[in-house]
């Protein structure tokens, strides 16, 4: 079953998700160690969403994918797959995602877009160093990614990095890679980055069935998968109900949001209902 997750790791510590549930998570009084992490390095990592059998149900449905759309497909082509695997669905809109997910974003959420991101190595495929909300159109440019990952997700096989602390420095200018072949995004962005932030680089390492959130103003990126196992994972993004929509995205097309928890009171997008029952 999906675990309402029960341990979440900051750093090396873990800590009992039993002191967030039935508090306010946003309220300044309580952030919890969760909130508070990701307000400070624009991420946290470790966040148990699924049990033992949960892991190998959802990498087994994954597979079947895999089998059907090919592999080329599945390392930079599924997007918004919750639109048509109940799988997908029911992990994005399930408790153990989305209390995570609230702690940091507050309680009103639309799930924004899925995209299930697979390197298969070995491989030269990387992901460029870049801001998720550079190129998604939003007022305000607040956005949080849930990375589940379906494998093991490790420096060898090319996990998710991300230097701590650079959300708090705003939208930054990008421009393009010059290995436009092997990055893996859709239109190939890059933003500079320091020698100083290089030296503070996090490595984002997953166990199947955890998740990292990330804010859409953290930069981060990853290496090339460098060894025979795949690493595929599942990036679920999520605003706040308040954000909307104020430019076109990088594929030009309007985001079609979906109420996963709360109330929309402002009702920034048009009305889609949930593909599947909520979970």
């Amino acid at each position: 079953m999906l675990d309402r997750t029960t341990w979440f790791r900051v750093g090396s510590t873990r800590f009992s998700w039993e002191i967030f549930k039935g508090r306010k998570c946003m309220d300044d009084s309580f952030r919890g160690p969760l909130g508070a992490d990701f307000e400070t390095d624009g991420y946290v990592a470790g966040i148990r969403v699924a049990d033992a059998a949960a892991v190998l149900r959802i990498r087994g449905q994954f597979d079947e994918v895999e089998r059907h759309e090919g592999r080329e497909q599945c390392q930079r082509g599924l997007f918004d797959p919750h639109f048509t695997l109940p799988f997908v669905w029911e992990l994005a809109s399930s408790a153990a995602v989305l209390d995570a997910v609230e702690a940091v974003l507050g309680p009103n959420i639309l799930l924004m877009g899925s995209h299930f991101f697979c390197k298969y190595g070995p491989t030269e495929a990387f992901v460029a160093w870049h801001q998720d909300v550079t190129y998604w159109g939003l007022e305000p440019p607040v956005a949080v990614t849930a990375w589940y990952a379906v494998d093991d997700s490790e420096s060898a096989n090319g996990c998710l990095q991300v230097i701590p602390g650079t959300h708090l420095g705003g939208v930054r200018a990008h421009g393009k890679s010059p290995d436009a072949g092997a990055n893996l995004l859709s239109i190939n962005q890059a933003v500079p980055v320091t020698a100083e932030e290089l030296q503070r680089v996090a490595n984002v390492e997953l166990e199947a069935g955890e998740i990292s959130l990330h804010s859409g103003l953290s930069v981060h990126g990853s290496q090339p998968n460098q060894s025979n196992r795949r690493r595929c994972g599942l990036a679920m993004v999520y605003i706040a109900t308040s954000v909307r929509q104020s430019a076109e995205n990088s594929l030009g097309t309007p985001w079609k949001a979906v109420l996963v928890r709360g109330e929309n009171f402002e009702r920034h997008f048009s009305h889609i209902p949930p593909p599947f029952p909520v979970a």
